[in-house]
């Protein structure tokens, strides 16, 4: 049996990838607020603690894949939290926290002897499940040494991006204000083919041999927005990514013209729609701006 490795978070991202180094072979130990994903992990084959302290107590190497900066600073910084444990070595932040707080998480974790790799991943639930997400991981490069192996169950593509914390979550930053921007723009875009009386799948086969072509033309429109389906990622969650990705900017002194742009797109519909509802309710929110069926067009016609 392999050494123990500790997993924080069981959500829509976490418990897949938790499940995917269980399949892999690994013992791994996992907790989560919420008893019935535990349950569901345990089902799994993984093991299941009662508590943050319980897996900094056990693991040397502790995953985590949380939703929010603040709950990446509460365990890994707060009482009971992955510094006050006795076994950790090595902490892996899965999270899209944002640079500003990985440098803080790091800085804190280097002064208990903890080497910390923020490693915020891309792919979404569907890419968590297959193993095939993408993996921006920055840090001591030893300490990415010692966990590339287990990135290498969680992505096909583990890129190593630099040495200073924080690194790989401006890459993933960059990256989802790029995806954000692109699915907004294919919705408003497709939204104009329909009412030209195009048929958006045409028009799609087109983009994707063109230069039109993005994760949006090739998977978000065709697989979620145009057959009416949830892609499993919240919108709340996105908007987040998107105004953190505009803060950082405008601390580089970058003038944000797009980022600002798209955040208000989305914060516009995050605001009409409430907190809980999928990411593709930018779709919805722009098919009612502009009197067309978009979200579910497939099945409408």
């Amino acid at each position: 049996m392999t050494a123990p490795v500790g997993f924080i978070g069981l959500g829509n991202m976490g418990l897949p990838m938790a499940t995917r180094l269980v399949a892999a072979g690994h013992d791994v130990l996992a907790c989560d607020l919420r008893p019935e994903l535990g349950e569901r992990f345990r089902e799994a084959g993984g093991r299941v603690a009662a508590t943050v302290a319980d897996v900094a107590a056990e693991c040397a190497v502790v995953l985590a894949s949380l939703p929010t900066p603040q709950a990446v600073e509460k365990v890994a910084l707060g009482e009971g939290g992955i510094a006050s444990g006795g076994a950790v070595e090595i902490f892996v932040d899965l999270s899209t926290t944002g640079p500003a707080v990985s440098k803080q998480v790091g800085a804190a974790l280097v002064e208990k002897s903890i080497l910390a790799i923020d490693a915020p991943v891309s792919g979404g639930v569907h890419g968590a499940g297959k193993g095939a997400l993408s993996i921006m991981a920055s840090g001591q490069r030893s300490a990415f040494d010692r966990v590339e192996g287990l990135l290498s169950h969680l992505g096909k593509n583990v890129f190593y991006v630099g040495p200073e914390a924080g690194m790989g979550q401006m890459v993933k930053l960059i990256n989802n204000m790029l995806s954000a921007t692109a699915l907004a723009a294919t919705c408003e875009a497709l939204a104009v083919a329909i009412k030209a009386g195009l048929d958006p799948d045409v028009v799609l086969s087109v983009l994707n041999k063109s230069t039109g072509k993005s994760s949006a033309t090739e998977h978000k429109v065709p697989e979620c927005v145009l057959p009416g389906k949830p892609i499993g990622f919240g919108l709340d969650v996105s908007v987040k990514d998107i105004s953190l990705f505009v803060k950082e900017g405008e601390g580089l002194q970058v003038p944000m013209w797009s980022g600002n742009l798209t955040r208000q797109i989305w914060q516009h519909a995050l605001s009409t729609g409430g907190p809980d509802q999928d990411m593709m309710g930018v779709a919805q929110c722009i098919e009612k701006w502009a009197g067309v069926r978009l979200y579910g067009a497939r099945s409408a016609n």
